[in-house]
């Protein structure tokens, strides 16, 4: 018997949900309050300039080989990868670059020479992270987990105990790094996905092998057309996708049963799965705002704190500033310091880490010749309810425009000739960010154990959530995964029973 999905929402992980139940029989709709599809992971073009205006890489590449492959086809078909050489090239305060890459023995050369670490130090390092990446495919990735308690029944004795060390990423990686400046730099993978390096798990040390070991990748033409390609498949899967559609609310029966959704112009379209490629914590606020134990579950949120966020730049500059990489950090002077302002004190930092990426190095189709695509990102704080981030947008614009001149990018300002903002606010408007978060909830191993939210709406039968603030979180292969693993989940609380034929 055919069973009804609709998803709110078409980021990666509502399209990626989409994609499963599609394949497997679903009668699948997409509704997008947006012009196009993609959520977080989009463009903006201007002046012979593009720019993505959300992921600037690729990692884990497997996650949507996956997701094609289930489909029947072939991931190359829809969009092309290159890898990203190096990854990162880091600016410290002190004047020392180091570029961080795959290449080992020209990244222990570095280190050598610039930080004086023996490569035996990082190559335990790397193992660590690399078991950590290699225990988490048993369990984390995997399946849709409700919790510590369920990831634990997946492994031995033995495994568990690596995973649950009460340690945190910074206090392993201090295990074997001695070096400050490469403290600084691996824990900012942590920072990377809006979390605090003093408070993330110690299996979140993944993240360093998911981008030494496996790479960093871009999309010729640019991020987006991964979501392009994602939204061709669908179309392949006949799923229909409306844009510029606003979902006013959520619709339940008197068993708190979802069945259907209403559009803002009031139409009302039954369903029996509802997907929402949205943040629970908002989902509840402006789509269920009636449910009498709305407030209820939205404190039963409260150990899911809204990662980092961020003010984000888009600059099309005249020049090319060879010294520059594809990606590119410029490092904070005092990292703890920073810490302290950007995850304690919840103000901007005085002296924030500003990472700069220029797509235009592996793609020079991405701005016109002679010049540069820049998007420029600086974390900061998530929104505190009722704040807005408008009074401090000039000030820190200001700010980083400077720090960036004074650390290499000369004559930045007058170099200018576009520049589009984002701040905190526009994040929480767009794309029903809590908190304005760009990386969904903040992993936190006392308050969650460094778990996202459970898809499973504890509010409504039938109720999905998928996106960066649901297991197993934020960037492009892990809000890909979460609408996979969720379809997983829905495809057993729900499997579609074959009409019996004559």
């Amino acid at each position: 018997m055919e069973k009804k999905v609709i998803v709110i929402g078409g980021g990666l992980g509502g399209l990626s949900a989409a994609v499963c139940l599609a394949v497997e029989g679903y009668s699948v709709t997409v509704y997008e309050q947006g012009s196009q599809v993609g959520g977080k992971l989009n463009k903006q073009t201007g002046k012979g300039y593009s720019f993505d205006t959300g992921p600037s890489d690729l990692t884990m590449p497997w996650v949507l080989e996956q997701l094609f492959t289930r489909a029947g086809k072939k991931m190359d078909d829809y969009f092309s990868l290159i890898r990203i050489k190096p990854q990162w090239k880091a600016f410290f305060s002190d004047e020392t670059t180091l570029e961080l890459t795959s290449d080992l023995p020209f990244l222990f050369q570095q280190m050598k020479e610039q930080f004086d670490t023996e490569a035996t130090a990082l190559l335990q390092y790397l193992q660590h992270c690399s078991k950590m990446y290699e225990l988490t495919q048993k369990s984390y990735y995997k399946k849709s987990l409700a919790g510590s308690e369920e990831m634990r029944k997946m492994h031995s004795m033995k495994e568990w105990m690596s995973l649950s060390s009460m340690k945190s990423v910074h206090q392993k990686t201090s295990q074997y790094i001695q070096s400050p400046h490469l403290k600084q730099l691996f824990d900012y993978l942590s920072i990377s996905i809006g979390s605090s390096p003093h408070q993330a798990p110690v299996f979140l040390s993944l993240m360093t092998h998911s981008l030494l070991g496996m790479g960093s990748f871009y999309a010729q033409g640019g991020m987006y057309t991964i979501a392009e390609g994602i939204e061709r498949l669908l179309q392949e899967l006949q799923v229909k996708v409306h844009t510029n559609m606003k979902v006013s609310a959520i619709q339940y029966d008197n068993q708190e049963r979802v069945k259907g959704i209403l559009l803002q112009d009031g139409t009302i379209v039954p369903a029996d799965i509802v997907i929402c490629n949205r943040d629970p914590v908002t989902a509840y606020h402006s789509l269920l705002s009636n449910h009498s134990k709305v407030e209820s579950a939205i404190r039963d949120l409260n150990k899911y704190p809204p990662g980092l966020s961020g003010m984000v730049l888009l600059l099309g500059v005249k020049g090319t500033y060879d010294h520059l990489q594809h990606r590119n950090i410029f490092f904070s002077a005092n990292p703890q310091e920073e810490y302290e302002q950007l995850f304690k004190e919840g103000k901007p930092a005085t002296d924030p880490t500003i990472s700069v990426h220029l797509s235009c190095k592996s793609d020079p189709g991405q701005a016109p010749k002679k010049k540069s695509n820049m998007v420029v990102l600086t974390h900061v704080p998530p929104l505190k309810p009722g704040e807005s981030w408008e009074p401090y947008r000039r000030q820190y614009r200001d700010r980083i425009i400077e720090k960036l001149e004074q650390r290499g990018i000369t004559n930045l300002e007058k170099n200018i000739e576009i520049e589009t903002q984002f701040i905190p606010d526009d994040f929480h408007h767009l794309y029903g960010a809590n908190g304005g978060s760009l990386y969904g909830v903040a992993a936190d191993r006392k308050k969650n154990n460094g778990f996202k939210i459970p898809c499973r709406s504890t509010l409504l039968q039938n109720l999905y959530f998928v996106g960066g603030s649901i297991h197993p979180g934020g960037s492009i292969p892990m809000a890909s995964l979460s609408g996979q693993l969720a379809a997983d989940l829905i495809i057993k609380d729900h499997a579609i029973i074959p009409v019996p034929t004559a």
